[in-house]
């Protein structure tokens, strides 16, 4: 991968020097994994900051045999990098939802990346209180109503990992139970809410390709802020 395309693809790179990503394009180690594979497993956090370079993943919270999907990441966003951080365990794992092509650095060469520029190190901080941001914005919907808060995380879905198509914006088919824990509401109401939505022409799913188009993107958007 060129360093400009990569700059491009990973907002984190974004203001980091060519040397710095021609370096981390030459220490990185490239993964393939099909989907549903368990990509990331709660042992093995701590060694390594992932970058997503197309595909789809969730995050899962472990507890036993239970689990519980919490976060879905797509195309141009990377995980581990508090753990690798913090050097806390964690109780969770990471799994492919589609085909998904990764790139990992190691703990040790990404706290150098850190420590060598400023700019990336600034930019890295900057994406963190982004993701404390959405934490928190999450927290205030928790008592809005089920279509608004699945809304807002088709909206959120779409503006970071959507690409634009014909039909308005697209974003992968997630199955309706990860959408459901992901939005924090129940798979009945999660899967009334999409019947919903498909009835009034707002989304296209299309089984084929695996996609959902975001056809009314405007008025899922309006949804989606009726805190």
């Amino acid at each position: 991968m060129k360093t400009e395309v990569f700059s491009d693809t990973f907002p984190l790179l974004s203001t980091a020097s060519p040397q710095t990503i021609e370096w981390l394009l030459n220490i990185a180690t490239e993964h393939d994994y099909p989907s549903e594979r368990a990509v990331l497993m709660e042992d093995s956090w701590g060694n390594a900051v992932y970058f997503i370079v197309s595909g789809w993943v969730k995050v899962r919270r472990t507890k036993g045999e239970d689990s519980v999907a919490i976060a879905i990441l797509g195309r141009g966003d990377f995980f581990g990098e508090m753990a690798v951080l913090d050097e806390s365990p964690r109780s969770t794992d990471v799994i492919s939802l589609s085909q998904v092509k990764l790139l990992s650095v190691s703990r040790d060469r990404f706290i150098q990346i850190l420590f060598k520029d400023p700019q990336l190190h600034h930019r890295m901080l900057q994406m963190m209180v982004k993701r404390v941001r959405q934490i928190n914005l999450r927290l205030q919907m928790r008592l809005s109503p089920p279509a608004v808060k699945l809304a807002h995380t088709l909206v959120s879905l779409a503006d970071n990992y959507g690409q634009e198509s014909g039909l308005g914006k697209k974003i992968l088919n997630i199955p309706l139970k990860d959408l459901a824990e992901v939005t924090e509401i129940t798979l009945d109401e999660t899967t009334k809410i999409m019947e919903k939505l498909q009835e009034k022409g707002w989304i296209k799913i299309d089984p084929t390709n695996n996609t959902i188009d975001l056809i009314n993107y405007k008025q899922i958007v309006v949804l989606a802020t009726k805190l």
